[in-house]
């Protein structure tokens, strides 16, 4: 036999527990290999989970605190079999700085107790595999996810770094998750959810953990519609976006600059878009408040009339008068009056309703017609159940009492509908130009040109209208340029008066023609029919136009007498000077001449009335011829008539005989 190794036949002691496979002289080299090698490639060529943890500076041992020391230094053998191997920092496991391992432990990882970690089922790294000791405890092969340890709820649908919403403090918070990072950000009153309240929903269909707990679902979780989490309340008839009335602020919060009220059954419109939600739908506690009745008026809305407001004997509703932009104006229409037993026609038509329809001031007021206090239904028989009595009672005594539609129309006080054919049976018919004269220039109490009526007892009223005037003669309104001659009592009086001679159309021309004229005592005959009367009458030529001829308008006139006017030398000049005095006796002109033409003399018979008859040839003889002009004479006087001598001689010469 050959002699053992001098080194195999010392040895320090015996080994450890551990090592006492490796027990005996030839074995040695198995950990302290040849002389001059380091002991630790032995060590991991066993141990080769700490190699890999060294060699990837993991763990304790690939910790900067002890990697490179050589294992012996903290490991050392042959003490013997009881001999512990490992010497914890700190004195025991319990003690040991876990920082050192590269694994801080915090927060609840810090109570946690060796034993419920470093146990086989959580060993699941490759160091793991390489440890000699498959079961029991063990200090490696412990993973560094939490997965490696703890179930993944969310199964692998949110990755494995739970790290980024969980810590080691609690897993029911995530103080490292933001749900702003999310595609669905947390808003108002999201933001107060629980986490299950939405992620554990039934329509998610969850699945259960291993203790049977159902797992939230995080992902995918579909947020597009609020009908994805929320039951629609109103049934689909408002439509899928929520959002379009509603905030995440709450349900009852609406987003008015968003809500379309026009979607609904009514919408807003008028005054009702400034009115508040809460006004109609309060606190949406109950299905009234909710959908609130809106089929009338009144279903919100105290009727103000108190039921007076009736068309065809029937309460109606406030919308047949009124509208949501507001109670007044009203929307009954003139047309819509039309209808009523008062239709509204011409000036009431643009009266305002309230100027009939008062507020009435009585203390029954609200009892009988309601909050607005308008009285609906006011009287209209008469005229001055609205309208006072302008005229001051005058008419009283009248058949109709002075009803005003007796002389006025509702188109306006003016013109009045009395007309001349009204006035006709009063003491002065209206004809002429007294047809076109305003009613005031005579009944007004400030009438002009004329005297004033006494309105101090007259009793006129507002319209200052008086109507029991007393003129009826042409001279109690208009100034005589006659000085009264032709009116009763005067020189020349006619049973008509001014009417004899005038007309009411005009003072001029005067209407006394041809046949009026032979009353005044000179027939108008022949050529005198078209003669002007100022070619008679002078002063007529001298009578400047008047402006007025009432009384009182300040106008002069010249003072027409109009003389009788008896033979022709009124009126003509004679031009045969006093060859015919001798003929007055005979006549005077009239005896020669007609009032047709003064040539020819036309009455004048030279056979009868003169001396010498024209016979013979003296019959063509022009007159001339005989009854020559003066030498020298230019005027029509010159021409000799009589005496002219009947004598032969007288007009033929010798030479002509």
């Amino acid at each position: 036999m050959m002699a053992a190794p001098l080194e195999a036949q010392i040895s320090p002691g015996p080994l450890a527990g551990a090592h006492a496979s490796l027990e005996g002289p030839t074995r040695c080299t198995q950990c302290h290999g040849n002389r001059r090698d380091a002991m630790g490639p032995q060590c991991v060529s066993c141990h080769k989970d700490i190699g890999w943890l060294a060699d990837r500076n993991r763990g304790y041992h690939g910790g900067a605190a002890v990697k490179g020391t050589p294992c012996a230094s903290c490991h050392p053998d042959h003490a013997g079999k009881e001999f512990e191997m490992v010497q914890w920092p700190g004195g025991s496991a319990a003690r040991f700085d876990h920082d050192l391992a590269g694994w801080p432990l915090k927060q609840k990882h810090a109570e946690a107790k060796c034993d419920g970690c470093h146990v086989a089922k959580y060993a699941v790294s490759p160091p793991a595999n390489f440890s000699a000791r498959k079961t029991g405890q063990g200090y490696t092969g412990l993973g560094t996810t939490c997965t490696s340890c703890h179930e993944d709820v969310h199964r692998a649908a949110l990755g494995q770094n739970c790290t980024q919403c969980h810590d080691a403090a609690s897993w029911t918070v995530t103080p490292g998750f933001d749900h702003d990072t999310t595609a669905y950000p947390l808003q108002d009153k999201h933001a107060e959810v629980k986490c299950n309240d939405c992620h554990l929903d039934a329509r998610l269909t969850p699945k259960r953990d291993g203790k049977g707990q159902p797992v939230p679902v995080y992902t995918p979780v579909s947020f597009s519609t609020c009908q994805d989490c929320h039951a629609d309340p109103h049934s689909g008839a408002l439509g899928p976006k929520c959002a379009d009335c509603h905030t995440t602020a709450g349900f009852q919060v609406i987003d008015k600059k968003r809500f379309d009220h026009a979607r609904t059954r009514y919408p807003l419109q008028g005054r009702h878009a400034a009115v508040s939600c809460a006004d109609c739908h309060q606190d949406f506690s109950t299905p009234a408040e909710k959908k609130p009745a809106f089929a009338t008026c009144t279903s919100c809305h105290r009727d103000a009339h108190n039921g007076t407001a009736t068309l065809a004997g029937k309460p109606v509703d406030c919308a047949s008068c009124h509208s949501v932009g507001g109670f007044t104006p009203s929307t009954y229409t003139v047309a819509s009056h039309a209808g009523t037993t008062y239709p509204l026609e011409g000036k009431h038509a643009a009266v305002r309703c309230a100027a009939c329809h008062i507020r009435s001031a009585t203390a029954t007021a609200v009892t009988r017609y309601g909050s607005s206090k308008v009285v609906m239904r006011p009287t209209f028989a008469r005229c001055t159940d609205c309208h006072a009595d302008d005229h001051g009672g005058q008419l009283k005594a009248r058949a109709d009492h002075g009803e005003c539609s007796a002389c006025h129309r509702v188109s306006g006080w003016t013109p009045s509908t009395f007309d001349s054919a009204a006035h006709a049976p009063l003491k002065l018919a209206l004809d002429g130009r007294h047809q076109q004269v305003a009613c005031t220039a005579c009944h007004g109490a400030g009438r002009k040109a004329l005297p004033p009526i006494n309105v101090t007892t007259a009793g006129v009223g507002k319209a200052n209208f008086f109507f029991a005037v007393t003129e009826t003669d042409c001279a109690a309104c208009h100034a005589d340029p006659h000085q009264g001659r032709f009116t009763s009592g005067g020189e020349r009086a006619k049973a008509e008066g001014c009417r004899a001679c005038h007309g009411t159309q005009a003072f001029r021309p005067s209407t006394a023609g041809v046949a009026e004229h032979a009353a005044f005592g000179f027939p108008l005959e022949g050529a005198h029919r078209a003669t002007a009367c100022s070619a008679c009458h002078k002063e007529l030529g001298e009578a400047p136009p008047a402006r007025s001829s009432l009384r009182l308008a300040g106008t002069r006139f010249t003072d027409l007498r109009f003389a009788a006017k008896q033979g022709c030398a009124d009126c003509h000049a004679s031009p045969h000077g006093s060859q015919f005095d001798a003929w007055n006796a005979k006549g005077g002109c009239a005896a020669c001449h007609s009032a047709e033409a003064f040539t020819p003399a036309d009455r004048f018979d030279h056979n009868t009335d003169a001396a010498f008859a024209l016979t013979g040839a003296h019959e063509a003889v022009p007159c001339a011829r005989c009854h020559v002009r003066q030498p020298g004479a230019t005027d029509s006087a010159s021409v000799i008539y009589a005496p002219l001598s009947g004598k032969c001689e007288t007009c033929h010469g010798k030479e002509s005989r």
